[in-house]
């Protein structure tokens, strides 16, 4: 049986479950079973350290949704509009730049753009909350030479009661 994504307790903790991931094509497949949460609207905050394999997994995520084109880090332009195929559409942001220089990410709209997409914000912590009430926090960490681990933390209503819907 596939371990849920996360667990939300009766009293409505939650309880983020660890997903080891022994290579970059089961951090894509975490991402597409990621995806398979998430719809117009939803916010995702990408935090871990150089190489832990987070445009991996919105590589993932992307090729589920169904999006058109490629998904590459953004990192140079900021952000990266993929638009709809079969599923909504898909903002990438990479604040990787804007990290200790007082820069923001006000200037992207990305309030307009979770109106039709799913907006996934790598190295976003602290930067992007304010978006949206809710949100998913995913942590990877690298493990060993190619695995990963990574960690689902659901923030807000949105994500309440999901832990069984989150098995899929």
């Amino acid at each position: 049986m596939t371990p849920p994504l996360w667990l939300v307790e009766e009293g409505g903790d939650v309880v983020p479950v660890r997903h080891d991931l022994d290579s970059v094509e089961a951090t894509r497949a975490f991402g597409a079973r990621l995806a398979a949460q998430l719809r117009a609207g939803d916010l995702v905050v990408l935090s871990g350290e150089l190489g832990a394999g987070k445009t991996a997994l919105v590589q993932g995520l992307g090729a589920a949704l169904g999006v058109r084109g490629a998904v590459t880090s953004p990192t140079f332009v900021l952000a990266r509009t993929h638009r709809a195929g079969t599923g909504p559409a898909l903002v990438h942001v990479d604040a990787y730049r804007l990290l200790g220089t007082g820069g923001s990410l006000l200037d992207l709209d990305l309030e307009e753009a979770l109106e039709t997409s799913v907006v996934v914000v790598e190295w976003g912590a602290g930067l992007v909350e304010r978006l949206a009430d809710s949100r998913l926090e995913v942590t990877l960490s690298v493990k060993g030479e190619t695995g990963r681990t990574a960690l689902v933390r659901p923030v807000g209503v949105r994500w309440l009661g999901q832990s069984r819907r989150a098995r899929a």
